[in-house]
């Protein structure tokens, strides 16, 4: 592509008030009202003084910013160009909005928790964000660490890291992540948290767990509520699973999944008494698997496309009330870097094991596929430091942690956006949905007391931006 004519032939002016840089911001917050958000945040969070005046729009700017890709306070100013006042109402400086994440407390920060899960549930009436919901639904937990500058920066520790391929200490934040998802959708976030930088994994865990499992509950019922076949009233009989890194395998982790009914897969990290347990499997148990696409190991430095895999029984916490007995399910890739000779002195290959504690009652090869799929979650982490989660944008502890709220907000509500779109976005990564769906350039005109929006002719995705604008726009049933 070639430009046709010179430069002094161009030129540029910031002059129109009738444009929009992102026309989808339309559909995508009808849906958020529609769904109810203003109605939530107003029925559940009361912030002081005047800076915590008319909550409920407030967040809805921040929300929105976010899902045109903003990931600081200053980049909400993306909200005042153009036509945006023609269509959108209550529109906030940037200055205003930091002001009202500054004057958030710990009590603020836990309603605004509420009100994203509350959201999440009346999303999943509307849209539906869990297809194959009834067969298995998986419950992710996870964290990161998201590193921070200044000497200001409250809560701010540090804290390990991995970076291409090394482990190195960052000072930083810790966010805790809890999301839903099923075999053929991509993840929401049921639950969020912010934590010290020095915070271990599994702090607090067991208490986001317990409201990440019961929001699961609910998000299932509201869906099969809206489903319109006579057993939407009947109970989900799926299966919910909960699936966590060797971080988190603690009691107190497996008790919450045990108290809530729910089944838990939880890597173990291979001690002692696991490789004791490990040695009491035969030969021949082990099977043979292929994964669908090789995975890079990075201990080894090659990729890995075959492994095998075996199970046998194994009591955890042994001696404590919380003893439990369950599978443990052990996976052994070849040591390439390591060899060894037997009583013959005869080379015979050296294992690395992987095991996995689970109640799961699937069979071993589908078992073991499922708690593999528990990387599922650091796709939502790129999608989040791919936008609002780039940088944690204030000083003050409990703002960056409303910040993080509200950005679990606009990742559900762009998941719904797109599963009301239509394929191919139902599991597309929210920068594709934004540029796509979103962060479209129109023209705003009146007419016969009408809000008319002129996109672009020839948009090659068109026809999932008018089927979202339809369903959104359309009377409730």
């Amino acid at each position: 592509m070639r430009l046709p004519h010179s430069a002094a032939r161009v030129r540029a002016s910031f002059d129109d008030p009738n444009l929009v840089s992102c026309a989808g911001l339309e559909p995508v917050m009808r849906l958020a009202e529609v769904c109810g958000l203003h109605g939530i945040v107003a029925a559940r969070l009361r912030v002081p003084t005047d800076k915590g005046a008319n909550a409920s729009g407030k967040v809805a700017a921040i929300v929105a910013g976010m899902l045109t890709g903003a990931d600081s306070i200053d980049d909400l100013d993306v909200l005042r160009h153009g036509g945006m006042p023609a269509v959108f109402s209550g529109i906030y400086a940037p200055s205003t909005l930091g002001s009202f994440l500054r004057a958030f407390s710990h009590g603020h920060v836990r309603q605004v928790q509420a009100v994203s899960r509350q959201f999440l549930i009346r999303l999943a009436g509307r849209a539906p964000l869990l297809p194959s919901a009834d067969a298995v639904t998986f419950v992710d937990i996870d964290s990161l660490l998201r590193r921070v500058y200044g000497k200001q920066q409250q809560g701010a520790g540090f804290g390990h890291a991995k970076v291409g391929g090394y482990q190195v200490l960052l000072r930083g934040l810790n966010p805790l992540v809890a999301t839903i998802s099923t075999p053929h959708a991509a993840p929401v976030i049921a639950a969020t948290q912010l934590r010290a930088g020095n915070a271990g994994s599994a702090r607090g865990a067991a208490s986001l767990l317990a409201e990440a499992i019961a929001t699961t509950k609910a998000v299932l019922a509201a869906q099969a509520g809206s489903a319109a076949t006579p057993a939407a009233t009947e109970p989900v009989a799926g299966e919910i699973v909960v699936r966590a890194d060797s971080a988190f395998y603690s009691r107190a982790v497996i008790g919450a999944c045990r108290r809530a009914r729910v089944r838990f897969s939880v890597t173990v990290r291979v001690d002692a008494k696991v490789r004791t347990a490990i040695a009491t499997i035969s030969e021949d148990a082990w099977t043979e698997i292929r994964y669908p696409q090789p995975v890079w190991d990075d201990e080894q430095q090659r990729f890995i496309s075959r492994a095998h895999i075996a199970e046998t029984s194994y009591t955890a916490f042994e001696g404590t009330r919380q003893e439990i007995t369950a599978r443990l399910i052990v996976r052994r890739v070849p040591d390439l870097n390591r060899s060894t000779m037997d009583e013959q002195g005869e080379l015979f290959t050296v294992w690395r094991y992987h095991a996995a504690f689970t109640d799961s009652p699937y069979v071993l090869v589908q078992a073991e596929a499922q708690h593999r799929g528990h990387a599922i979650i650091e796709q939502v982490f790129a999608e989040l430091i791919d936008g609002p989660l780039a940088h944690l944008p204030s000083g003050r502890f409990n703002a960056n942690n409303a910040w993080l709220a509200c950005a679990a907000i606009a990742h559900n509500l762009t998941r719904a956006a797109a599963t009301l779109a239509g394929r191919p976005h139902h599991t597309a990564r929210a920068a594709t949905i934004r540029r796509h769906l979103i962060n479209v350039a129109a023209r705003i005109t009146s007419h016969a007391r009408q809000i008319i929006i002129h996109l672009p002719q020839h948009w090659p995705w068109q026809h999932n931006w008018r089927r979202l604008f339809t369903t959104v726009h359309a009377p409730p049933t």
